[in-house]
């Protein structure tokens, strides 16, 4: 019986675990959805020497 209960407990655990790590993953899409749609980055660094610049960035229209 108590070996029962172990792995009763055993299972609840490794579920709740898998839960939260699925939660923290598509926490972590949403916001970068959310972020990516307010036209911010992931990075926040200068893109000057970043070979992806153009792919991260728009291009900024020049003022005349």
């Amino acid at each position: 019986m108590f070996f029962n209960l172990l792995s009763v407990a055993g299972t609840v655990i490794s579920v709740a675990v898998a839960v939260i790590a699925v939660g923290i993953v598509v926490l972590t899409l949403v916001l970068h959805f959310v972020r990516k749609k307010q036209g911010k980055t992931g990075c926040g660094c200068d893109c000057a020497g970043c070979a992806g610049c153009s792919a991260c960035r728009s291009k900024k229209k020049e003022r005349k």
